[in-house]
């Protein structure tokens, strides 16, 4: 199994372990699942979701960034050995030997020109925020539209949109029982996957609980909290 191993100024500082289907969130507010206790760290900073196709980190809009062997992402497919540097910390992320980790091809609309490791503060200054990846050709792209708890509709043009009771989130939701990080909808080679994260209220899709993950199919309904979803898709 993966696991992040918590660095500051290369001394050990934890382990956490990456299970396929559950997420790990990093920040420096004690409910995260790796707390860094340091101001340069945002409260909900990152996160690690452990998908079938491999396991993907998203910047979660963070005031100083996120960056991966020197360079600044807004969401990265991790590999062995790679380094994610949040404020003076370091999580490297670890396999056992012979263990296979998937290498989904990387959207390059995500990338920025590599940095000196040594000039962090530099880095960080310089950085721009981290732009949604673009489709890279004309295809259909899935769509969120309310019919309940909200107007309009939400293009899902990220690898990941985020749902839930926080303002990080894209699409923000109200309910006494839905998670601040409440679900997910990942963009992946064939299709869009809705992913319950956090909270004891489940996310719904045509009235039935999600416990990990479904591929959503068009006109399926979708409830998360006080908001109810039509997932359709557009040319």
């Amino acid at each position: 199994m993966p696991t992040l191993v918590l660095k500051f100024k290369e001394e050990s500082k934890g382990e956490y372990s990456l299970t396929r289907g559950d997420s790990l969130t990093i920040g420096r507010k004690s409910s995260n699942t790796v707390v860094i206790d340091n101001m340069a760290v945002s409260g909900t900073h990152a996160k690690v979701d452990a998908l079938e196709e491999g396991y993907l980190l998203t910047d979660l809009k963070s005031k100083n960034g996120t960056f991966v062997n020197g360079k600044i992402i807004s969401s990265h497919w991790l590999q062995k050995g790679e380094v994610i540097t949040i404020g003076k910390h370091q999580l490297v992320f670890e396999a056992a030997a012979g263990e296979d980790i998937p290498s989904p091809q990387e959207d390059t609309s995500d990338k920025t020109m590599v940095m000196d490791t040594n000039a962090y503060r530099e880095m960080v200054d310089s950085s721009p925020p981290g732009a949604a990846p673009q489709t890279a050709k004309k295809e259909k792209l899935g769509i969120l539209s309310f019919l309940k708890g909200g107007d309009g509709e939400v293009e899902l043009v990220k690898k990941l949109t985020k749902i839930g009771k926080d303002d990080i989130n894209e699409i923000v939701v109200s309910g006494l029982l839905v998670g601040k990080l409440a679900a997910t909808v990942s963009r992946r080679p064939n299709g869009y996957y809705l992913n319950y994260v956090d909270g004891m209220a489940k996310p719904k899709v045509n009235g039935k609980a999600v416990k990990t993950s479904v591929l959503l199919k068009e006109f399926d309904k979708i409830e998360v909290g006080s908001a109810t979803l039509e997932f359709i898709m557009k040319s």
